[in-house]
């Protein structure tokens, strides 16, 4: 039930026994660079009925004066299962944020500033990992789901990067940190075709009882003439998961996502995966330092560590992993793919192996190959090192902050690096696990040398340069496995497997949270927006031996098992007993078995997290 009314530009948003969800705000702000975006002097809204494609829509359309474009209106379109809204505007500008859901106006009251949304609901879920760990929020706390963030406070949401840009309004709090209440629920979508999604980050920012979502367009992206908002969809839901999946088919009916993965799927891919950085961390402690820390301590930088002690990346070696699986196979443990993990380049930019770690990569694949096993490499997406300015972008004083895909000949290097890696004539690798997707370059002062005005940024420039990467391993080897933390659904064509990425701590009031609990939260939202693809279900940073062993039990239940430590825990320095690599070696007989009588069936299957307590 929707009712427009009011001096305040207001659709009163209901269910259908009148309990208001939100007093939905018709404001918006285009904010330019140099020119915040006011609206003033409103026309009447204009209503009119018809059909959109074979459905009956109810539109509502109030044009404004702006102190930013030479023409503004926002759009509100009624059907009987949602609501959709965008806004208009035409003239010349660089975008800064944009508001949709309300934006700084001058009323005809007179009342002036910012304008919201009313929260006339309880709670708010969010489908990427935070720390600290809270699936459903109260609808007082903010949230950003994008591709910028790390493990600084306040920046820890990018986990996925880029999840679902879906939240949901729930009545009810929740009880704990992965718990999702029962009851309806509203979610609300931005729908777009990926190109067109030139923002860093969808923002939910609430204040004082009310909201209003925001897009950092992060003044990388050009209007002359005129632009049109990705579309905010208001849908109501039985709970977040039919949310999800609802929103995945409403890209993919659009054309907005491919409506299936992009290549068939290899038998291969779903093979146990053993992946050395779990392994690298607990053979490189740091002194002096809390096991506690939920990153290992090398990215604070190598002045933390005392002279002649190893960071963890140096310990990406052919001799350490050589004797890592030399002692799991010890156990009857045997993956069918290794990840060789951060660092075994030279330089993350080029790609070039480092013969000091790595003497002859390429024959320690061929023994790979020769066991049975696959190999992929980690990579480190939008780190420069090594590159030359001039395909990268720059900070204000000329310095490389990440490379660039709307760079041609970036994209061609990236091209051919991959070909190298993965070719017959290079290392013959089998694919990549891609990582620091949450690296995007951002920041209104960055500068792109020599690059076209229109070049994509945000997570349109994430998807061009993991397209580019994507079509080059399978130019050159069709079964190669890109697995990526990319659950949004528009990204389904740059990869083949999800992974969940690294395990979180503690909730708000300073628990620790089950990694059993968190990855299963994780594992439910790929499986309602990617369920298609494969799960890769990771198993670091984790807290003990105890967390570790019962998320082995659960990871079969989860997705591809995978496997991180082959010695002891980093976190804890408990070393691994036999019982312990015993347990893996029979979840793994228990998974495979499973895997051949499904004969080798999605992973993806749940809405709601499975039990796995």
């Amino acid at each position: 039930m929707l009712q427009v009314r009011g001096p305040q530009r207001l659709a009163v948003l209901a269910d259908a026994d009148g309990r208001i969800w939100s007093r939905l705000s018709l404001l918006a702000s285009v904010d330019r660079v140099d020119l915040a975006d006011e609206s003033y002097d409103f026309d009447e809204p204009v209503v009119s009925a018809g059909q959109c494609d074979g459905e009956d829509v109810v539109e509502v359309e109030l044009a404004c004066r702006s102190t930013a474009w030479t023409a503004k209106s926002v759009r509100l379109r009624c059907f009987a299962d949602r609501i959709e809204t965008s806004v208009s505007v035409t003239g010349s500008g660089t975008l800064g944020d944009v508001r949709l859901l309300g934006g700084r106006a001058v009323l005809p009251s007179g009342a002036c500033g910012t304008f919201r949304s009313s929260t006339d609901f309880a709670s708010v879920f969010n489908p990427t990992p935070t720390e600290p760990v809270q699936v459903v929020r109260p609808a007082s706390a903010g949230a950003a789901l994008g591709i910028v963030g790390d493990a600084s406070a306040g920046r820890l949401h990018a986990v996925f990067s880029p999840p679902p840009l879906l939240l949901a309004f729930g009545r009810e709090p929740a009880r704990h940190a992965t718990d999702v209440p029962d009851g309806g629920w509203l979610t609300a979508g931005v729908l777009g075709h990926v190109a067109d999604l030139r923002f860093t980050e969808l923002r939910y920012v609430p204040l004082d009882g009310g909201f209003l979502l925001e897009l950092d367009y992060d003044g990388h992206t050009r209007v002359d003439g005129s632009f049109e908002s990705p579309t905010v969809v208001l849908r109501p839901a039985a709970d977040p998961w039919q949310g999800l999946a609802t929103y995945r088919a409403d890209l993919v009916e659009r054309g907005f996502a491919p409506a299936a993965a992009a290549m068939p799927r290899a038998g291969w891919w779903t093979e146990p995966i053993f992946c050395g950085w779990g392994a690298q961390c607990a053979a490189a402690p740091i002194p002096g330092q809390p096991m506690s820390y939920p990153y290992h301590l090398s990215e604070l930088g190598p002045a933390l560590v005392p002279d002649g002690l190893p960071i963890a990346f140096d310990l990406a070696r052919q001799d350490r992993y050589d004797g890592w699986l030399g002692r799991l196979a010890e156990h009857d443990v045997v993956p069918g793919t290794v990840v060789i993990d951060d660092r075994w380049q030279l330089a993350y930019g080029t790609a070039e192996p480092d013969p000091a770690r790595w003497p002859d990569l390429r024959s320690w694949i061929d023994q790979r190959h020769a066991a049975g096993q696959r190999v992929l490499l980690w990579w480190k997406a939008w780190d420069p090192t090594g590159l030359p300015a001039a395909e990268c972008v720059t900070d204000p004083g000329g310095r490389p902050v990440a490379v660039d895909p709307g760079s041609p000949a970036y994209l061609d290097r990236l091209a051919r690096i991959v070909t190298g890696l993965l070719g017959p004539d290079g290392l013959d690798a089998d694919g990549f696990k891609i990582d620091f997707t949450q690296r995007a370059p951002t920041g209104r002062g960055l500068r792109r040398p020599g690059v076209p005005a229109d070049a994509p940024w945000g997570i349109a420039a994430l998807h061009r340069m993991l397209e580019t990467l994507y079509r080059a391993a399978k130019a050159v080897k069709p079964d190669a496995l890109v697995v990526t933390h990319t659950p949004h659904p528009g990204f389904g064509d740059v990869c083949d497997m999800i992974r969940l990425n690294d395990i979180l701590e503690r909730d708000p009031a300073g628990g620790v949270v089950p990694a059993v609990d968190q990855l299963a939260f994780r594992h439910a939202v790929v499986a309602a927006a990617m369920p298609d693809h494969p799960v890769d279900t990771d198993q670091w940073p984790i807290a003990d031996r105890a967390e570790w062993r019962a998320y082995v039990e659960a990871q079969r239940r989860l997705g591809v098992p995978a496997l991180y430590y082959a010695e002891r825990i980093d976190r804890s320095a408990e070393e691994l007993t036999g019982d312990d690599l015993a347990l893996v070696a029979r979840t793994w007989r228990d998974y495979r078995a499973g895997r051949e009588t499904a004969g080798d069936a999605p992973t993806t299957t749940a809405r709601r997290p499975l039990e796995v307590g």
